[in-house]
């Protein structure tokens, strides 16, 4: 991501644990700093959907007087029973699906068994926006 935005966008980042309350955690911490008050945000990207709402809840919570009212969230993960719902009921703008591999690591591991060869260092899978690259620029505009 650093390596692909563009120079006009910043980025803040925070260390979380991967979970809705250590995202909930970090966030209002720096919320209650004095210096949070003058950042111009637009968006939260958090590396997991659960983090994103973590950090949603700490901007409701603390963040309350309508600076951020526009916020959006987005996550990645986009498993059907919590990021694509998020993003179905509004609480997220959007998630990256990520589909699971393990699938195509078996597959690797029986076709490498099968061949007597190594399997491959890296597999890459396809990641797709929900809602669609498209629909988001739409809603942009």
């Amino acid at each position: 991501m650093l390596e692909t935005k563009p120079s006009n966008i910043q980025v803040t980042t925070f260390k979380g644990q991967w979970t809705e309350e250590s995202a909930w955690k970090a966030v209002r911490s720096w919320l209650q700093l004095t210096t949070s008050r003058r950042a111009a945000l637009d968006v939260v990207g958090a590396q997991d959907d659960s983090m994103a709402m973590g950090a949603r809840k700490a901007f409701q919570e603390i963040a309350h007087e309508g600076k951020w009212s526009s916020l959006l969230f987005t996550g990645c993960d986009g498993l059907p029973n919590t990021g694509q719902a998020w993003v179905r009921k509004g609480l997220l703008a959007a998630t990256v699906c990520i589909p699971p591999i393990a699938g195509q690591a078996i597959e690797n591991l029986i076709e490498s068994i099968q061949n007597g060869t190594e399997p491959p260092e890296y597999s890459a899978t396809t990641s797709f926006s929900i809602p669609p690259l498209d629909a988001l620029s739409a809603r942009k505009s």
